[in-house]
């Protein structure tokens, strides 16, 4: 949900200034505030991480878990109040650790997943999806609990993300950035 502003762009040099305990993003200048994830999101975005870190162990990839900040940069912006871009998806994995600074991952990550809620559906389908293709992510899986369904959408060598692929609870996903990683989504997915 966006937050009331008066015109005004938001940075990052504001989004460090506002209190930890609050989760806020801030895409092209607007805040948008988070809403506290459910214990079921919080598992699944466990199970995932737990998953692909165990794959990454000694490996010079990283997964991060949120909230973990993603400021995404074209490149040009010198100062805090340049990024305009500020992220914090449910799980990132970054390939070049020179992207990793004290606040997070300045740059555009491989792999992001965002957990979707119904106060996030939109966002996380449009607005965040637009964004991260238009950034350069490779890889985007959108986590659907309710439904037990992950799609993933691969940026294609126009620049655009193709079709997505779509998996159930009971399928497994080869992770196109890591060949030979699998994830069981079987092992993802709380069982009721």
């Amino acid at each position: 949900m966006p937050l009331p502003q008066n015109e005004r762009q938001y940075t990052y040099a504001d989004y460090l200034a506002w209190p930890e305990d609050e989760r806020v993003e801030i895409i092209e200048g607007v805040p948008y505030m988070q809403a506290t994830p459910s214990p079921e999101h919080q598992e699944i975005s466990m199970n995932l991480s737990t998953q692909i870190s165990v794959y990454l162990k000694g490996k010079p990839s990283k997964v991060y878990a949120a909230p973990f900040s993603v400021r995404l940069t074209k490149g040009d912006e010198k100062e805090d109040e340049d990024i305009k871009n500020v992220f914090e998806p449910d799980i990132t994995v970054v390939c070049d650790q020179s992207k990793i600074d004290k606040q997070g991952c300045k740059g555009i990550p491989d792999l992001i997943i965002e957990i979707i809620s119904p106060s996030s559906i939109k966002h996380d389908r449009v607005t965040k999806f637009n964004q991260y293709e238009k950034a350069g992510v490779l890889e985007y899986w959108i986590v659907e609990p309710e439904g037990k369904l992950v799609s993933v959408f691969l940026l294609q060598s126009n620049g655009r993300y193709g079709r997505p692929e779509i998996y159930t609870d009971e399928e497994k996903i080869n992770v196109s950035i890591f060949p030979d990683l699998t994830v069981d989504l079987n092992a993802v997915f709380p069982s009721v």
